[in-house]
């Protein structure tokens, strides 16, 4: 599985402050954002042209969308694949106070099997209601190809990246991308209250049936309604031992809150 599209290996990362992961915030911003800005370029000028699109990651953290041939971005996509999209972190107070991601590549339209299943298993994982349209004949599942991404972490917080840094490697990880769709089956139906536990205790968030939508080698993705949480896993995994391990470890640390 391609991770990121062709460009720079890295990109110098300038204004964070001592101590500011600026790679861990941008992961998180890209694994938990629901919906983000898509920045196309018109086909009638090349002028930016932003939508509102709901967002999903695939297993390696690219984004993941679905839309129809008849929207505007779309034939704009199919005449130049170039884009961006803005992640952005909600919040009160002044939403500039708030990390944001922009990420930067070309958006690729998904068709073939298994790859397209597996994008429309896991953006239904985060946008249930999608089901409703995801298989109508004009929608399409894309993939952003990463190529850089700007983080914005608030005042004097700013970092450039390029897309195999902010991306999850899955060289090796074979056996975790073909068992992810299983482990998820018998989280969310064996262990609904681990997965509780995991939001509530681990993540901070609300009280409530909380389920597993994602599993990759970096971490799990949680959703509840509207909600998002990310557990970011304290070491990297790759297979089906790994993942029994690391679950048990977040497990007994969430027990113990």
């Amino acid at each position: 599985m391609t991770t990121a599209a062709s460009g720079p290996t890295e990109l110098p990362a300038m204004g964070l402050p001592p101590g500011y992961d600026g790679v861990a915030v941008a992961r998180s911003l890209l694994r938990s954002i629901r919906a983000g800005a898509l920045g196309t370029l018109t086909r009638d000028g090349g002028f930016p042209f932003a939508t509102l699109v709901n967002v999903a990651t695939d297993v390696d953290g690219a984004p993941i969308l679905l839309m129809s041939g008849l929207s505007a971005h779309t034939k704009n996509l199919d005449a130049d694949p170039r884009a961006s999209i803005l992640l952005s972190e909600r919040g009160k107070g002044d939403a500039l106070a708030h990390p944001r991601l922009t990420v930067v590549g070309k958006a690729i339209r998904v068709a073939d099997e298994p790859r397209r299943s597996r994008l429309k298993r896991r953006f239904l994982a985060r946008h249930p209601k999608s089901a409703l349209y995801a298989d109508f004949g004009d929608f399409a599942f894309w993939r952003l190809e990463v190529v850089s991404a700007h983080l914005n972490g608030g005042f004097a917080k700013a970092a450039d990246f390029s897309g195999e840094t902010i991306l999850t490697p899955l060289e090796g990880a074979e056996e975790l991308v073909e068992i992810e769709e299983g482990a998820l089956a018998h989280m969310n139906g064996d262990h609904a209250a681990t997965a509780r536990l995991y939001a509530t205790k681990l993540a901070g968030e609300r009280e409530g049936p909380w389920k597993v939508t994602g599993i990759d080698p970096d971490g799990l993705d949680l959703g509840l309604g509207d909600a998002t949480a990310r557990i970011p896993f304290p070491r990297r995994i790759t297979g089906g031992r790994d993942l029994r391990e690391i679950l048990a470890q977040i497990a007994a640390e969430a027990r113990t809150k």
